[in-house]
C-alpha cells in the first residue's frame, strides 16, 4: 500500500476519473476528504471507500469560493489532523467547438476561473500545515489541450496553459518544504463529459455520427485508444507516493500518444 495512513483531499470526487482517482488512493490506504458542490453525489464514493476499510468524510465547498475552500480543509484536518495529498480534479470544459472569436467573455471567464482560480485556491489553503511538516504531495490535473493547442477549445486550453504555470511556480516556491506540485495532463477521458458533451458537440459540428467522431478522436492517438479513469487514477497514485520523490513541476501527459509525439 503505497499511501497507507496518508490523508488526501480530492476536489471533484463524485463522477468518471474524479471517483476512479479517489477509489484508487483508498486502495492504496489513503484515508480521504472528498470535497464538491454536490454532496449528494459524492456520498456513494464515500461509502466505497469505507467498504474498503479506509475513512472518508465529504465536505460541501465551491472550489472558486475561498471561504468555503478554508472550511473544507479545516474539516479535513479537523477530522484526521493533517492533510498530506491535495489531487486537484475539480473542472470544467468551457465552450467546445467554438473558435475564440466565437467565444463570450463569460464564457472564458467561467473557466478560467474553475479551472486555475479552484486549483490555486486549494493549493493556497493546505500548503500552510504541509509546510510546517516538511511534508506533501500536490497533484494537480490538468489536459493534453494545455500542452498543444486545439482548434474550437481556446477557453479551456488557456486554462489549463495557465495551470501549468500555477503548478510550477508552486512546485519551485514549496520545494524547500519537500513538498511536490506536480500535473497529470489527460487526453480526452471516458466518462460523462467526453460522451455526453464532447462528442456530440464534436459529431454537430463535423455534421458526422457520434460513432465516427470517436473514430476521429481515437486515430489521434498514437495507441487509438481514449484514456480511462483507471490510467489517470494510475498516474496520480504514482505523483503522490514517494517513488516520484524527486519529481516536481512536471507535467505528465495520459493521453495514448498524442501531445508528447
Amino acid at each position: 500500500m503505497e499511501l497507507k495512513d496518508k490523508v488526501a483531499l480530492i476536489t471533484g470526487p463524485a463522477k468518471g476519473m474524479g471517483a476512479d482517482v479517489s477509489l484508487a488512493l483508498a486502495r492504496e490506504g489513503a484515508d480521504l476528504v472528498l470535497v464538491g458542490r454536490d454532496t449528494a453525489a459524492i456520498e456513494p464514493v464515500a461509502a466505497q471507500v469505507r467498504a474498503l476499510g479506509r475513512r472518508a468524510i465529504v465536505a460541501r465547498c465551491d472550489v472558486t469560493n475561498e471561504a468555503e475552500v478554508t472550511a473544507a480543509v479545516k474539516a479535513g484536518e479537523k477530522e484526521f489532523g493533517r492533510i498530506d495529498i491535495l489531487v486537484n480534479i475539480a473542472g470544467g470544459t468551457g465552450p467546445v467547438e467554438k473558435k475564440g472569436w466565437e467565444t463570450t467573455g463569460a464564457e472564458f471567464d467561467e473557466i478560467v476561473e474553475l479551472n486555475m482560480k479552484g486549483c490555486f485556491l486549494t493549493m493556497q489553503a493546505v500548503l500552510p500545515g504541509m509546510m510546517a511538516r516538511r511534508y506533501g504531495k500536490i497533484c494537480n490535473v490538468g489536459g493534453t489541450f494545455g500542452l498543444r493547442a486545439a482548434p474550437g477549445r481556446m477557453a479551456y486550453s488557456a486554462s489549463k496553459w495557465g495551470l501549468r504555470g500555477i503548478t510550477k511556480t508552486f512546485a519551485f516556491e514549496a520545494g524547500p518544504f519537500n513538498i511536490n506540485v506536480n500535473c497529470v495532463a489527460p487526453g480526452m477521458v471516458e466518462g460523462p463529459r467526453f460522451t455526453g458533451k464532447v462528442l456530440p458537440a464534436k459529431a454537430a459540428k463535423a455534421g458526422v455520427s457520434v460513432e465516427e467522431a470517436r473514430r476521429q478522436y481515437e486515430e489521434n492517438y498514437a495507441l487509438r485508444r481514449i484514456t480511462t479513469g483507471e490510467d489517470v487514477a494510475n498516474a496520480v497514485v504514482f505523483l503522490v507516493s514517494e517513488k516520484s520523490r524527486q519529481l516536481t513541476g512536471v507535467d505528465l501527459p495520459v493521453d495514448g500518444g498524442w501531445a508528447s509525439l
